[in-house]
């Protein structure tokens, strides 16, 4: 039997766990000894089917799909072996929080997950005696795709130990509320997309819990923390650790040419990863780093006025580059106007960012040149931005030069051109080059001395024999 009449909508108090589900605690790295908590306020919770409000001016808002505890009788001091006694009921609840606002409470989350709507939860309560705690499952969707599933059955911390554990210091209240964790899964969502989180055990359900999220229209003031976000925030709300492009990947892709890298992605099915018809500041310097990415709308005078001005996403994008980041614009190959200039170009250069990629123009090539930032573009243009494009958005899946590009990607450039590498294809893919090209060596040098090409480009049997003993001489 399910009822929704039970579901609270202002409970005294709302406790969230911070990790308690294997898959969640190995995404995260860590995996806690004892239970830890935060608070979330009673004005954070709406019902199924409410709208939320992405925070106009950020970008990271992140969902949680999560099963809500519901305490049916006071409790204090309660022992493990009988904290579920006083829980009342389940329901799906979804712990959303925007990553922006992180840095603002040093890990008590009151802004980033405290905001009007933050917490629903619903439709419909499954009675604590009818359930067995340890079968119960979660599932969330996005936009009709399942995006979490997971069980209790393998829970770092049962339920009963959370409300005995929270119980020893605090008295827990009829109606207060508890979410108990989120699985592996976890991710972002944007205006537009509907989130679903249902949770059931054997033929009892909650039914779905419906949030459909919408753009904020109102600003933040000067007068308090505004949204920012780096590489480690949006490693985490993405929910995947960020690809380690270390110094000796760093030295290995540089030691290969992209013609090289290009040929190895080929044999591997890749055909569409070059960013075409750009002409690089710096044609002799060698850029390897992770896919930073901004997309620009074309101009239109109502979404210029509303996203233009101020800290626009392009500023945005620029402040928050970090060392070896390489900043890729979807400027749809306009280059009737410059998509940055100087002034952002030097940002870029003292954040450490390792080049700038668009597939549109660029103002001030000479002074962006003098930077010795490595800055590939589609030409010159004295024209400011607004002639031609709205910024929009930062760090989404974007197109720039034909080529798909997602953040974290590798980008590798020379004078031949530009590569967009998937994270996961960067270590063969080296490895293949380098080998390639040291067969590209011997081969020039074999050619130099007048050998034939046949047979030996490509090489035959005996060629390669050749080729092994001229390694072992190396």
């Amino acid at each position: 039997m399910t009822t929704d009449s039970d579901v609270p909508r202002r409970p005294g108090k709302i406790i969230a766990l911070h990790l308690n589900y294997p898959s969640r605690a190995a995404q995260r790295g860590r995996t806690p000894i004892h239970p830890s908590y935060f608070l979330k306020p009673p004005t954070s919770v709406a019902a199924s089917g409410d709208a939320l409000e992405r925070p106009m001016g950020t970008e990271l808002l992140g969902f949680e799909g999560e099963i809500a505890l519901i305490i049916g009788k006071r409790t204090r001091r309660v022992h493990p072996e009988d904290g579920w006694a006083h829980v009342s009921g389940v329901t799906a609840a979804n712990d959303f929080g925007v990553y922006d606002l992180r840095y603002a409470d040093r890990g008590s989350n009151l802004r980033s997950k405290g905001g009007d709507g933050f917490t629903p939860l619903g439709p419909s309560v499954l009675p604590a005696r009818e359930l067995d705690p340890a079968a119960l499952r979660v599932r969330t969707w996005v936009n009709g795709e399942l995006a979490q599933e997971d069980t209790t059955a393998g829970l770092l911390f049962a339920f009963g130990r959370l409300v005995a554990d929270l119980s020893q210091l605090m008295t827990l209240e009829p109606g207060d509320v508890i979410l108990t964790g989120t699985p592996a899964g976890a991710s972002v969502v944007r205006p537009g997309d509907v989130v679903e989180v249902e949770v059931d055990s054997a033929d009892r359900t909650t039914g779905r819990l419906v949030t459909p999220v919408v753009d904020g229209t109102v600003p933040f003031g000067q007068y308090g923390a505004l949204p920012r976000v780096d590489g480690r925030q949006r490693a985490e709300a993405y929910g995947t650790p960020s690809f380690a492009l270390t110094d000796d990947l760093k030295r290995r892709l540089t030691s290969v040419g992209t013609a090289t890298l290009s040929a190895q992605l080929r044999k591997r099915g890749y055909n569409d990863v070059s960013i075409d018809g750009l002409t690089s500041t710096t044609p002799g310097a060698k850029l390897v780093g992770r896919a930073r990415t901004l997309r620009y709308l074309p101009y239109r005078e109502d979404l210029f006025h509303a996203h233009g001005g101020g800290y626009n996403a392009q500023k945005r994008a620029f402040d928050s580059l970090e060392s070896g980041d390489v900043l890729v614009m979807e400027a749809r190959g306009e280059h009737g106007t410059g998509t940055v200039g100087d002034i952002l170009a030097s940002r870029a250069k003292v954040r450490g960012a390792a080049g700038i990629v668009t597939d549109g123009g660029v103002r001030d090539v000479e002074a962006v040149t003098a930077l010795g930032i490595p800055t590939y573009h589609s030409g010159a243009h004295p024209a400011v931005l607004g002639r031609r494009h709205v910024p929009w958005e930062v760090d989404v899946s974007i197109a720039c030069g034909g080529a798909a590009v997602q953040p974290g990607d590798i980008v590798v450039g020379d004078a031949d051109g530009v590569l967009v590498i998937p994270p996961p294809l960067v270590e063969e893919v080296v490895d293949a080059a380098i080998e390639q090209e040291l067969q590209e060596t011997f081969i020039a040098e074999q050619v130099a001395a007048g050998e034939r090409v046949e047979g030996l480009y490509p090489m035959n049997e005996e060629w390669k024999s050749r080729y092994a003993a001229w390694l072992t001489r190396r």
